[in-house]
């Protein structure tokens, strides 16, 4: 059986701001359903959608109501099943998100449990006794900002929350917990979905003994919770043993998948460990590249070799709706369409399943908002020191002649950046330089050359800022080139070297590769 998701391209939408349908300023299902056929031409091959469940929108869907439903944000479960039928119809795959370790304060498990302390599900969530002078039972913190643990006045017990105070933590040393989850699993796969997307899956368990947390040895942290190191509340062992309840499930369903999104200090090293066995996991993404300030030679190769060096199946993603795009991030000021093609290539010439967020294939940069047009709770907390994460969740711009750039008809829920309106798909698709012309062209390459879907990948030694490397299969070897630098560079790619179309600011010279500044280059290689 052909595992589809090994060395696929799957597209991130965040659905709030993708495509609106009926105007009232918020995307919602029948608006993807919309842009589905913009999506094959992309030639991505599955497509990841962010939560659309029942919510209050505390955290903007990551605080589920109800796990089984569609918030009327987003449309209806017949609009669902209308979404999934249109897609497999395109063969693009969908994967949903899974959000198993809190709910919301507001869903019918948690009004229940915190009613009083011997009703069906008092011990569904984290419950535990103040100390003696009325503190939280430990020191462990919010990622959020403050202690993780709120008070609640009808059962005089604290809770857990390692997020917002709205987003309780489940209890999964208690069984039926766990039962209750896979059920939840069971009813996405039993209407058909190919796969889901773990939010913070190395957050299910908790410390039984709630024990305090180590101090993380360093100054010059941005946040609280960063003072500590996070021995107790997250990445517990017990996690692996319901990881593998889950798979063996996904398993019982045929070709589908998991991808656990993993926030840990040592984040490769904790996802291979949930994912180095076929009875765990599928394959994992993590923060090493989401977070770097700086993209440099040295951390792709190390981050690619640690995964190499097991038999863990990765998954890599530049930008996501929890970060800052990769073009600002990367490239500031000068970042620009050069960068944002870099980026596209390098990113689909990494060996493993890729994460596009929406967006990225036109080269958006961060959006430019200010404090009052800020909507997400971190961001507000945080401020001024982080921007939070608005400046990557604003509204797609899809055509520069029709009102705010075609995302609605009505009031866009959030601001749009003058740069984004700019830069609109429909432009970009009349335009053959564009970075979305670029997109389609790299994807397409990756879609058919088994070297970089599915190849071996190995380095070759070059001097910072070049970075080199190799795809191989039986029948072909790719020579993949990046300068890193914002500096002409060359160098000797080997004979009988080839530049292949995709290639972005490269030329050969006596035998010498010329790469311009963040020029990326892909090229056959013929026998040494």
């Amino acid at each position: 059986m052909t595992e589809w998701w090994r060395g696929a391209v799957v597209y991130q939408i965040w659905p709030r701001s993708f495509a609106d349908s009926d105007g009232d300023g918020i995307g919602d299902l029948r608006g993807v359903i919309g842009k589905l056929d913009y999506l094959a031409d992309l030639r991505v091959e599955g497509v990841w959608l962010s939560p659309f469940f029942t919510s209050p929108m505390a955290d903007y869907g990551y605080d589920v109501a109800d796990y089984c439903d569609v918030d009327p944000t987003f449309g209806t479960l017949a609009d669902f099943d209308e979404l999934l039928a249109e897609a497999h119809a395109r063969d693009l795959k969908i994967i949903i998100d899974q959000v198993y370790s809190h709910t919301s304060d507001q869903h019918a498990w948690f009004k229940e449990s915190r009613q009083d302390r011997t009703n069906p599900k008092a011990d569904w969530y984290v419950w535990a006794e103040a100390k003696e002078d009325g503190s939280p039972p430990n020191n462990w913190l919010s990622v959020f900002g403050g202690s993780a643990w709120a008070w609640d006045t009808r059962r005089r017990q604290y809770y857990l929350h390692n997020f917002l105070t709205e987003q309780p933590d489940l209890d999964f040393h208690n069984p039926e917990v766990q039962e209750a989850v896979l059920d939840v699993a069971r009813f996405w796969l039993d209407r058909g979905v190919d796969g889901f997307r773990l939010d913070v899956a190395n957050y299910f368990f908790h410390d039984a003994e709630l024990r305090d947390n180590p101090e993380a040895g360093t100054l010059g942290h941005a946040r609280p919770s960063q003072f500590q190191q996070h021995l107790y509340e997250r990445s517990r062992p017990e996690t692996l043993e319901f990881v593998k309840r889950l798979r063996t499930l996904l398993d019982s369903y045929g070709n589908r998948m998991a991808v656990a999104e993993i926030d840990s200090t040592s984040p490769t090293k904790r996802s291979i460990e949930y994912t180095e066995d076929r009875s765990l996991l599928h394959t994992a993404y993590n923060f090493q590249f989401l977070r770097a300030d700086t993209l440099t030679p040295q951390l792709i190769r190390e981050t690619v070799e640690e995964w190499e060096a097991t038999e863990a199946w990765p998954s890599w993603s530049f930008s996501n709706h929890d970060v800052r795009r990769a073009v600002t991030r990367w490239g500031g000021e000068e970042g620009g369409d050069v960068l944002a093609k870099q980026l596209l290539t390098l990113l689909c010439c990494l060996r493993g399943t890729v994460f596009l967020y929406q967006g990225d294939e036109l080269g958006l940069p961060q959006a430019d908002l200010r404090f009052e047009d800020l909507r997400d709770p971190e961001a507000i907390r945080f401020w001024p020191e982080d921007l939070g994460r608005d400046g990557a969740r604003t509204p797609m711009p899809w055509e520069a002649k029709a009102p705010h750039a075609g995302f609605t008809t009505g009031t866009p829920w959030m601001k749009i950046d003058d740069r984004h309106s700019q830069a609109t798909a429909a432009d970009q698709q009349a335009d053959a330089g564009s970075v979305l012309r670029h997109a389609q062209a790299v994807l397409a390459l990756r879609n058919s050359s088994q070297a970089l879907r599915s190849g071996s990948i190995s380095f070759r030694t070059t001097p910072s800022p070049l970075l080199v490397f190799e795809r191989h299969t039986d029948n072909e070897t790719l020579l993949c080139a990046f300068n890193l630098s914002n500096e002409e560079i060359q160098f000797d790619p080997g004979p009988q070297f080839e530049i292949l179309p995709v290639s972005v600011g490269g030329s050969q010279s006596e035998g010498r590769l010329v790469i311009a500044p963040r020029g990326s280059i892909i090229g056959r290689l013929g026998t040494r």
